[in-house]
């Protein structure tokens, strides 16, 4: 049973779940935003190419969830980046840096090896939210 006060969100701005997950929750004030895979809206499974395009398009995703949840990127709490490739990880912070601004959120990078559809980056992330979108 789903308590009345954990609201799911859904935004065809983001690319839909392929697995039994929702794109966020929102509950007391906060959204928790389901790792984004470098995925289009469009319901195709196609990467974006190259690394610069895939972390900007895993952001996108972030960042129309939030918008949908009623928050958006000043509101990020914590961001949990997960990188197949360590040695990726400079140019990922670069634009990381420019997508969060200052203040950054807390943050987590995880050099975690091959990720789903053989994505080089995956995003999720906490944020403050209103009661309403």
């Amino acid at each position: 049973m789903v308590s009345a006060l954990i609201e799911h969100i859904v935004t065809g701005k983001a690319p839909l779940p392929r697995g039994h997950y929702a794109q966020a929750t929102r509950a007391n004030g906060l959204v928790f935003v389901s790792g984004q895979l470098p995925l289009a809206a469009d319901g195709e499974v196609t990467l974006a190419e190259g690394l610069e395009a895939q972390v900007r398009q895993a952001l996108s995703n972030v960042r129309e969830i939030l918008l949908a949840a009623g928050s958006d990127v000043g509101e990020l709490l914590s961001v949990q980046i997960f990188v197949a490739d360590i040695e990726t990880w400079p140019r990922v912070n670069e634009i990381y840096r420019e997508f969060v601004g200052d203040p950054a959120p807390a943050r987590t990078v995880v050099p975690c090896g091959r990720l789903h559809y053989g994505a080089q980056v995956e995003i999720s992330a906490i944020a403050l939210c209103g009661d309403a979108p």
